[in-house]
């Protein structure tokens, strides 16, 4: 599939939630919200003196090396891949404008690499402004706090909900995809070459100085052996604190 039909899928969510990238690898089973990466990478660069980071923009790096995943993907989901990290940025002339430019790379590597868990091939920077000596840094960044989730609708989906609330890392659970707030979504499906199973997707927040692929791995452990019949699971995260 080419780039731009992954964008006109993947983007339907609107501009907090943004596309659903692949957090991790194809074994992972593990997706996070654009909106949610942007705000990361946001306030890593407001940590950088003589910067001011633009919107950053996550693609995959090259649509047709990607993988199938282990599980179902989310709805729209990108699949499995390197992600490509592109931004313009304003930067003091108090430096070579290259060293700003290598200093912000790896702040935003680090943060996409270390704190969630990304695979990033690339991180493209331009600049296309010079700061003043006034300007200061950028302000702090707040992430896009998705609907907080309602109150489970049946035993299973209680069981899942209270399985991943135990996780550390979770700060709690959110809902946007499946609607009226709900962060469990429990589907039965069929294959061609597979008996029907079900299927669990869960959508969360994660705290503060946990690492989002790791958070999302324990989630699906904990939510599979939740459940009598083992079902696959997948983890979308929203929100990073």
């Amino acid at each position: 599939m080419t780039a731009d039909r992954w964008t006109r899928v993947a983007g339907q969510y609107g501009p907090a939630l943004g596309r659903l990238l692949p957090l991790g690898g194809p074994r992972d089973g593990a997706w996070i919200a654009e909106g949610a990466v942007r705000a990361v990478l946001e306030r890593a660069a407001a940590g950088v003196p003589g910067v001011r980071l633009g919107t950053p923009r996550i693609t995959l790096a090259d649509p047709d090396e990607v993988r199938e995943p282990v599980v179902p993907r989310p709805p729209g989901a990108l699949p499995p891949g390197a992600l490509r990290v592109t931004a313009d940025f304003a930067a003091s002339a108090a430096e070579p404008l290259q060293a700003t430019a290598s200093r912000l790379r790896l702040v935003l590597l680090a943060a996409a690499t270390d704190t969630l868990g990304l695979v990033v091939a690339e991180v493209d920077l331009r600049v296309t402004e010079l700061l003043e000596a006034a300007d200061g840094r950028a302000a702090p960044v707040e992430a896009p706090r998705p609907p907080e989730a309602r109150d489970a609708t049946g035993p299973d989906e209680s069981r899942v909900a209270a399985a991943a609330l135990s996780v550390p890392g979770v700060a709690r659970l959110t809902g946007s995809l499946g609607g009226l707030g709900r962060a469990v979504h429990v589907e039965e499906r069929a294959g061609d070459a597979a008996l029907p199973h079900r299927h669990v997707r869960v959508e969360l927040a994660t705290g503060a100085g946990h690492r989002a692929v790791e958070v999302a791995r324990r989630v699906r452990e904990a939510v599979r052996d939740a459940l009598d019949d083992h079902p696959t699971v997948a983890v979308l995260v929203t929100s990073v604190a």
